[in-house]
């Protein structure tokens, strides 16, 4: 059996090590008419210090909203109750190389109204440095929605119809255009699209609450940028804007203490009631960045400013509430009410940054990086027309940080110096007066040291260790106090503005071997972790957010590619490496286990698996199966897992036509219907809670991706421009081995 382990990961590693060499082999082809650049992506990367996922050419992955894309990606958990989670580290998601501030169901909203086909890859930064915002956390999910500008005018159309069949049928569908063009003066290109998604819930609180929605939500999107060359150096405008738009409708039962207006009190009863909820949100982003570049194109100097105005509305109505008391039984009909629920929310984030960098003699040769942010948050939200909190933020922050290489060992050893301004006021009303107070401020000065050495065993395989400190700040949505969700009448849905920040001490090893296969395991000790509670008192469901005194995140995971062909073929052939990767049968094995601490929990660890496998059929069409898995019975957070929170099959069918201009997929998503969320929440106070949630996930459909041709055949390749950051090509610590 070790023989056997040993041989499929020296083979695995042989099939990534030749994309690499297939990649680099035919990334140009001569034509009479010109040049045409192609490039081929590998579907997995493992970098020293991110892992990172390609979207453009993964029809699996692609073929709905980003959230869908996302729940695929091996090693990722995703869930209602405590947001993303990657090989055991807390998520902070960005977007193009900036944080997006939002968390929870707004962070799931917000990536439902993102087509996943305008998505070109999606990197996983477990190990972030110095020139990150120490309130990155645990590890940063960066979504690149960045498309390569072209010289004269190119455009690629995508488009995408899905649908579910449960107790009706509902549809879904993205549409995305993007333009490219350059002339002699300057480059543009313009990213829009549009969704339109009806989608299903079911939901069950205990004994306390059933419910049944209907979603229908549309999402708009646009992305602009405009590049100008001053010499060496350039210039990049961007402006984007996102919009959603929902509606849910929800018919629900249950045991609830409602109050009685005839005698005056609050009863037991079993209730029915329909509601009505509309979600209504904006977000713009505005971006200025020069970049100036010296003789040494190793030496760069960044300048940035931007600006992030999000605006968020949330209104529910009642149409009836009827049902009977139930002591003494008694029949009631409560007439609809409008505005239960009639919340707002408006986020400003302005920030300025300079980043620098330029090689040095160092050892065997080295780096320094060195740069600055300032940043200025503002958070207002609004209940009924009182403004019931007002919360600021200011963070200045300095870094510094050397990479070195000697012999066959890579260094990296830095430090980020953040000084944070944190202050605000709460108000409530109660009983018609309203009540104020101070939050807790936080106004602190720290120090992050982060430091990483990489030992190169041979070419591109090599053994790290990485240390880094950090810090994450609660998202504006665990401190906006007012509900944003459905809100039955025994359910209390609340954020807490007096949440303190969180302080992470991230430990890791990996051994990685020609980008794809890896093993590693890694450690992330919190205090103060941001969780959820939810807990039953009497009739009532509460849902808090709290912070967790101290707690620790183990994680072992391995990664190993299998191609077929070793079934088939004899290793000597194997390694001439003289085959297309592109056509070739192969699977990808991910297996992952996970164990929370906290004290006076007795949390399980729970086992993670992802199988990725691709087939070439006749006619060139190419299948891809994805089967993914999370064993129940196990602990996260302050929850129980009773059902197991991945458990789906997708299957995925794709052939090219027109010379490689038309992809056209057909797939199925969780077609044993599977996926499922139930767990039981473990409240330090309170009673626990059994909470069910279904989604339409078995959905089946077809995409369509149109390279629309164009005349001129000289087109080139030019750098992105719709928000492009300077590391988001960088392989990390070092470049793996070279």
């Amino acid at each position: 059996m070790r023989k056997t382990i040993l041989v499929l990961s020296l083979l695995g590693s042989f099939f990534a090590y030749s994309q690499e060499k297939s990649s680099s082999g035919q990334e140009k082809e001569k034509q009479i008419e010109g040049v045409v650049i192609t490039k081929t992506k590998k579907a997995v990367e493992q970098k020293a210090d991110r892992t990172i996922f390609d979207f453009s050419e993964q029809p699996q992955l692609n073929n709905g909203n980003v959230l869908e894309g996302i729940k695929k990606l091996p090693g990722l958990v995703s869930t209602d109750i405590a947001g993303m989670m990657y090989q055991g580290k807390m998520l902070d998601v960005y977007l193009n190389g900036r944080p997006l501030n939002i968390t929870s169901n707004e962070l799931n909203s917000f990536l439902e109204g993102m087509p996943a086909n305008s998505v070109d890859r999606i990197e996983v930064i477990t190990q972030p440095g110095a020139e990150y915002p120490a309130t990155s956390g645990g590890a940063i999910m960066n979504i690149i929605t960045n498309k390569n500008a072209n010289k004269y005018l190119t455009a690629t159309y995508s488009g995408n119809y899905s649908f579910s069949n449960y107790d009706k049928f509902r549809s879904r569908t993205t549409n995305s255009l993007n333009l490219n063009a350059r002339n002699k003066l300057f480059g543009w290109q313009l990213n829009v699209g549009q969704n339109y998604r009806e989608t299903m819930l079911n939901t069950m609180q205990d004994v306390l609450l059933n419910s049944n929605t209907d979603r229908i939500g549309r999402g708009y999107f646009a992305k602009s940028g405009v590049t100008f060359d001053l010499g060496d150096d350039r210039l990049l405008l961007n402006y984007d804007i996102y919009h959603n738009n929902n509606d849910n409708y929800t018919l629900s039962n249950g045991l609830a203490v409602i109050f009685d207006k005839e005698k005056d009190k609050y009863r037991e009863a079993d209730f029915n009631a329909f509601d009505a909820a509309r979600t209504n949100n904006l977000r713009q982003e505005a971006v200025v960045t020069y970049q100036k570049r010296f003789s040494d194109k190793s030496q760069k100097l960044d300048l940035q400013f931007g600006f992030t105005k999000s605006d968020s509305e949330f209104v529910q109505d009642n149409f009836f509430q009827k049902g009977f008391y139930t002591d003494p039984l008694q029949p009631f009909d409560n007439p609809g009410a409008n505005d239960i629920l009639n919340n707002k929310s408006d986020m400003k984030v302005a920030n300025l940054k300079v980043d620098y960098s330029q090689p040095i003699k160092l050892l065997d040769g080295g780096k320094v990086s060195a740069g600055g942010l300032y940043e200025r948050q503002d958070f207002e939200t609004e209940s009924k027309g009182l403004k019931n909190l007002e919360y600021q933020r200011q963070t200045a922050s300095t870094y510094l940080e050397f990479q070195a290489k000697l012999k066959k060992f890579d260094f990296t050893l830095g430090a980020r110096a953040e000084n944070y301004d944190i202050s605000g006021i709460a108000r409530k009303d109660s009983s018609n007066i309203i009540v104020q107070k101070d939050l807790k401020t936080f106004n602190k000065f720290k120090i992050f040291p982060n430091a990483s050495v990489q030992y190169n065993l041979m070419n591109q395989v090599y053994i790290a260790a990485n240390y880094n400190k950090k810090i994450s700040l609660p998202s504006i949505s665990a401190l906006n106090p007012n509900n944003v969700t459905f809100s039955g009448p025994n359910t209390q849905v609340n954020g807490n503005p007096d949440l303190q920040p969180t302080i992470f001490d991230n430990y890791e090893v990996k051994i990685s071997a020609f980008d794809y296969a890896f093993i590693g395991y890694s450690v992330s000790s919190a205090k103060d972790q941001v969780a959820q509670i939810i807990m039953k008192d009497g009739k009532n469901l509460y849902n808090q957010q709290v912070n967790i005194s101290s707690m620790k995140i183990h994680n072992f995971n391995v990664g190993l590619p299998v191609p077929f062909m070793i079934f088939s073929k004899p290793i000597s052939e194997i390694m001439k490496f003289d085959f297309n990767p592109d056509k070739i049968n192969f699977m990808y094995l991910y297996a992952g286990y996970q164990k929370h601490e906290i004290d006076n929990l007795n949390n399980k660890g729970f086992w993670i698996f992802n199988v990725m496998t691709q087939l070439i059929l006749p006619k060139g069409i190419k299948m891809t199966a994805n089967y993914s898995y999370l064993t129940p019975k196990a602990g996260y957070f302050y929850f129980t897992a009773e059902k197991p929170f991945n458990n789906n099959v997708d299957i995925t069918l794709t052939k090219k036509f027109l010379n490689n201009k038309l992809t056209l997929s057909v797939f199925a998503n969780d077609i044993f219907n599977g996926q499922v969320m139930q767990v039981r929440s473990n409240p330090p106070t309170g009673d626990a809670v059994v909470l069910r949630s279904k989604y339409d996930t078995r959905n089946f459909g077809l995409s369509i991706n149109y390279k629309i041709p164009t005349k001129n055949k000289l087109a080139k390749e030019d750098a992105s421009i719709l928000n492009s950051t300077k590391k988001e090509d960088a392989g990390g610590v070092m470049q793996p081995g070279q």
